[in-house]
């Protein structure tokens, strides 16, 4: 048995630098077509809370232990309460109780289209609600600065003084 905690090990096999470019898209592919059927599986019933030790989920899903370690990774922000993956070990008890707004944001975020298009949202969340939840993720990452004051402008305090003369001095 490895020194190593599931997760490294994980992280070692999926980004490999010793693979070629074809192989990892090969890796890549394989992984989020046994992701999209796990979440498949999880959205059907987003209110049960799916739980066991990484070993018996990774048998749930038919999988192996580490592919499970990877999903749980990718999982943990969405979670209602994370789980300790950088220590945990095949019989740590894990839990998939995942925040259904947050999963479907996270979703957007990675732009993994595959999985917030499934169509086991639909039950979940009706047209407007996805609308909006895609909208304020894809705005959470835009910065907006305000208009910056010119010396001339008035001041923003409501002196009335120009902002170079009021403000802006200390500026």
């Amino acid at each position: 048995m490895s020194d190593k905690s599931l997760l490294d090990q994980w992280r070692d096999t999926a980004y490999d630098r010793e693979l070629t470019k074809n192989q990892l898209e090969t890796f890549w592919s394989k992984y989020f077509t046994i992701e999209k059927g796990i979440y498949e599986e999880l959205l059907k019933d987003p209110d049960t809370e799916v739980k066991g030790t990484v070993k018996e989920l990774a048998e749930k899903y038919n999988q192996d232990v580490l592919t499970m370690v990877g999903f749980l990774d990718g999982i943990n922000d969405s979670l209602k309460i994370a789980n300790p993956i950088e220590t945990m070990t095949e019989d740590t008890v894990v839990s998939l109780a995942f925040d259904k707004e947050r999963l479907y944001k996270n979703m957007v975020d990675a732009k993994a289209d595959w999985l917030y298009e499934l169509p086991q949202w639909d039950e979940i969340f009706d047209e407007n609600t996805k609308k909006r939840l895609y909208r304020e993720q894809k705005q959470s990452g835009t910065i907006r600065k305000d208009k910056k004051i010119g010396r001339n402008d008035p001041c923003p305090c409501g002196s009335g003084k120009k902002y170079k003369k009021c403000c802006g001095r200390n500026a």
